[in-house]
């Protein structure tokens, strides 16, 4: 019976290797790490203007609300472009102004240069730099709370259906 004495260290072993048995149930679902994306209307979205000390700074850019709170000696109160936050200033980052006429997510009328320059400064700065808070309404919602058939949450930034699930 000196045999059956062997494989006893192997089963003890292998009972310590093994990740101890929680209380809990292992869940399916993982929350995200990070705060789930919102949408925002216009005045919710205008409460972040860097005006209020201690409340994120957001910016929207193609109707898309990044937190640019890191980069607050550019957007903070009394900062160079300030004037961008608070709003979806999409047609003022194409032209890159900040004359306020110009401070609207309408891009009517945008040269095809203008575009390209908002795709660049969209995708490399402001996707590649801060984090997507969430959406303006109107890029999902008609002027009258109808819903934008046109809306693909698939074609929006940082979506995966993977991460829905």
């Amino acid at each position: 019976m000196a045999g059956t004495a062997a494989p006893l260290p192997g089963l003890l072993l292998l009972l310590l290797l093994l990740p101890a048995a929680s209380a809990e149930p292992q869940l399916r679902f993982r929350p995200p790490a990070e705060a789930p994306v919102r949408l925002f209307t216009e005045p919710e979205l205008a409460k972040y203007d860097g005006h209020q000390e201690g409340q994120p700074i957001y910016l929207a850019v193609k109707g898309v609300v990044f937190d640019v709170t890191s980069g607050k000696e550019f957007y903070g109160k009394g900062a160079p472009y300030n004037a961008l936050v608070g709003k979806d200033s999409t047609r003022g980052v194409a032209k890159m102004s900040l004359d306020p006429a110009d401070l609207t997510h309408d891009t009517t009328g945008l040269t095809e240069e203008e575009l390209k320059s908002l795709d660049d400064i969209f995708n490399n700065v402001y996707k590649a730099k801060y984090p997507i808070v969430g959406y303006t309404s109107r890029r999902i919602l008609n002027e009258d709370g109808s819903p934008n058939l046109d809306f693909k949450p698939e074609d929006q930034p940082h979506f995966s259906i993977k991460d829905e699930f």
